[in-house]
């Protein structure tokens, strides 16, 4: 996982089938200072923190959310693709310190969230879940606000969807992402923690997005 990772290949597959790889062309990845915070997702996100009902926790259920995302049924899919030796494999990489999880709490529950994979520099979004209106997109912002934070610049995203268009996701030749991808490998690991500060970048932004 490791290895291909580091080379811009994922996994992804169906039950059924063979352990497909891919390393898709173009490349869907989001950068970060491109994220539309539309104007719906910016209220309710102050409205949530004013009132203190939002947390975002890095990494405190990690098994709880993939399996919740295995669970997600998505438009134009039979099944999922996160199956159970996917679910170990990325468990792994989590006990490694490799993928993470941003987590949206609200009033105390897990409202949705994702996961993710983090080499050095390069962070590589994977699936996504919500349980209640607006709060995958919170744990989105959350992920891009942390970005920010530690000057990582690009998300991958890897499939090219509408959702993540709406959200400021663009195309990149697998070329200039691979080329990406070697410089951001040279880089540090951020800590993976979440800082309420980190919401600033992204709330007192110019330019609200509609």
């Amino acid at each position: 996982m490791v290895a291909a990772y580091s080379q811009g290949i994922f996994p992804w597959y169906s039950a059924g089938q063979p352990i497909l790889w891919w390393s898709t062309d173009p490349r869907m990845v989001l950068h970060c200072d491109r994220f539309r915070l539309h104007r719906s997702l910016r209220k309710t996100l102050k409205t949530l923190l004013k009132t203190g009902r939002l947390e975002v926790r890095f990494n405190h259920g990690f098994e709880r959310v993939i399996q919740a995302c295995a669970r997600t049924h998505r438009a134009g899919q039979s099944g999922s693709w996160i199956l159970p030796p996917v679910i170990q494999a990325y468990v792994r990489l989590h006990q490694a310190g490799m993928a993470h999880s941003v987590e949206t709490w609200i009033d105390g529950e897990l409202a949705g969230g994702l996961y993710c994979v983090n080499l050095g520099g390069m962070v590589y979004g994977e699936s996504m879940f919500c349980r209640q209106s607006d709060a995958s997109k919170i744990a989105l912002a959350a992920l891009v606000a942390f970005c920010r934070a530690h000057a990582l610049p690009l998300i991958d995203c890897q499939q090219d969807t509408p959702h993540l268009a709406s959200l400021g996701g663009e195309l990149m030749s697998r070329e200039a992402f691979c080329r990406h991808l070697r410089m951001a490998l040279l880089h540090a690991t951020p800590r993976w923690d979440f800082l309420p500060v980190y919401w600033k970048e992204i709330l007192n932004e110019d330019g609200i997005r509609e």
